[in-house]
């Protein structure tokens, strides 16, 4: 899955307004931030696989330090703890937010298993390995991701006020113009040619996009 993970960030500004959307937009992508990185050192793996399933073009095969069940529990808990005592000038609720940051950061495995196929594992490399598959129907892979997404701006929009005109219109396009990459993820061809590029390609999405939410964000309240 991809965009529509970003479902839980918006929503979750509905549980604490005072969390950042641009840090929420990382922390439902943090495991796959990982993994890239992980990637490129040799850490983990993937090879290119161009459709291998009818929505992607690779094939996940060991990454057991970022896309297990356990591996997940344990970066949502340093999560959590990173931000429960982070030094903070903020009256805000440090234990509320930390709560919403590694409930984002969770809600990454729980997405991923149902567009997946099995290929997530429940304790590291272990062989019982879960997916449901919904990647191998683009269609109905893109319209999920797609009512996702905007049942997540439905309700950002409902928790925050727009303070300026870009505030006002601003999400509704980021989110528009998210599902037309998307469609381009899924329909398209791969975003590289080989396992170096695309990962730097999806790291340099995750990075754009949790830069203009953080942007957009300031522009409500």
């Amino acid at each position: 899955m991809f965009v529509g993970h970003y479902a839980v960030s918006l929503a979750l500004k509905r549980v604490d307004n005072h969390a950042s959307l641009g840090m929420l937009f990382l922390a439902v992508q943090f495991v796959d931030i990982l993994f890239f990185p992980f990637v490129l050192m040799g850490i983990e793996h993937f090879n290119i696989v161009e459709n291998y399933t009818q929505s992607t073009h690779f094939e996940l095969y060991f990454m057991p330090y970022t896309h297990s069940l356990f591996a997940s529990f344990l970066w949502a808990a340093g999560i959590y703890i990173a931000f429960r005592f982070m030094p903070s000038k903020k009256t805000a609720n440090k234990n509320k937010i930390a709560i919403v940051m590694a409930t984002a950061v969770l809600s990454h495995w729980f997405f991923d298993l149902v567009v997946h196929t099995p290929d997530l594992p429940l304790f590291g490399d272990s062989s019982t390995k879960l997916g449901f598959g919904l990647w191998n129907n683009a269609i109905a892979t893109y319209l999920l991701e797609a009512i996702l997404l905007l049942l997540g701006l439905g309700l950002y929009l409902k928790s925050t006020k727009a303070t300026t005109f870009v505030g006002k219109y601003g999400m509704i396009i980021f989110v528009v113009l998210m599902l037309g990459i998307n469609a381009e993820n899924i329909f398209g061809p791969p975003f590289g040619d080989n396992v170096v590029t695309m990962s730097v390609a999806a790291l340099g999405l995750y990075f754009v996009f949790a830069g203009v939410a953080f942007w957009l964000d300031g522009k409500r309240n």
